[in-house]
């Protein structure tokens, strides 16, 4: 499949900011399921390309003097191919046990170690892909998809308490089940073609260790959708939360009130 993208965000102030430092992750990662045909991104200031410690592409953004908006474009087009069983045949040099440490966002209290004893095996069991398929069909059931009922600081602890929030809190539900039962699980930030889910074409969702008869390595898993990634996913940064695998995140100085717009556009064929 080859999918379209084109990704704007537009950032706007109350007052100058004598100084922005943005980090973005806005390239799709080099993966044997995905490859980038064209991919352009369009920044003000100085904008440095390094890879991160994830093996993610990333960017430095640093603007001095002063600016009262900030507008940042990626686009391209991807070519994906179909993962059997959302199987990631990978090559890397991080530990899949990496991914077994909780976070300020992942955290598990009693009611997330409740939703993972009720969806994994025992502990002493491993994962298979079907134990963790029903772990995301429980928390899709058990956390409503709600635009705008959440926020980036929002823990998973407090989205199952609200019963509701966006892929990015199914996404660190997910991960805090998986940690408390010691099971390799990481956080995918990147693009979907909504069809007519009516979710938004900025996506997260998760990569987990799966045990299978067959196959031992990372498995890709849409929770929001309760379902393995497919051929209409691009994946751009993983890390162990939203916090490490945004696609923008910075610091300013000054700047008064900031109001922030986000357009994605996906074209798929």
């Amino acid at each position: 499949m080859q999918i379209t993208i084109r990704h704007e965000t537009q950032y706007a102030y109350s007052a100058p900011l004598a100084h922005t430092i943005q980090q973005l992750h806005l390239t799709p990662r080099i993966e044997p399921q995905q490859r980038a045909l064209s991919w352009q991104l369009s920044t003000p200031g100085q904008c440095h390309a390094y890879t991160d410690a994830y093996g993610n592409l990333s960017h430095m953004l640093t603007i001095n003097g002063h600016h009262q908006a900030l507008s940042l474009v990626a686009h391209g087009v991807v070519e994906t191919i179909y993962p059997y069983q959302g199987r990631l045949n990978l090559i890397e040099s991080l530990s899949p046990l990496l991914f077994t440490m909780p976070t300020r966002l992942t955290d598990a209290g009693p009611a997330i170690v409740d939703l993972a004893a009720s969806s994994l095996p025992e502990r002493s069991t491993a994962a298979n892909t079907q134990h963790l398929l029903r772990l995301a069909e429980n928390i899709a059931a058990k956390v409503a998809y709600e635009s705008g009922a959440t926020m980036v600081s929002t823990t998973a602890a407090d989205a199952l308490a609200l019963g509701r929030g966006v892929c990015q809190d199914h996404a660190h539900l997910f991960l805090a089940c998986c940690h408390a039962w010691g099971i390799p699980a990481r956080y995918v930030s990147g693009y979907i073609d909504p069809e007519t889910t009516g979710h938004a074409a900025s996506h997260a969702w998760v990569d987990a260790w799966a045990v299978d008869s067959d196959f031992q390595g990372w498995v890709s898993i849409d929770v929001t959708h309760a379902r393995l990634m497919t051929d209409a996913y691009c994946r751009l940064a993983i890390g162990r939360d939203y916090d490490s695998a945004a696609p923008v995140r910075g610091v300013r100085q000054g700047g008064g009130q900031e109001s922030m717009s986000v357009e994605v556009q996906i074209l798929t064929r």
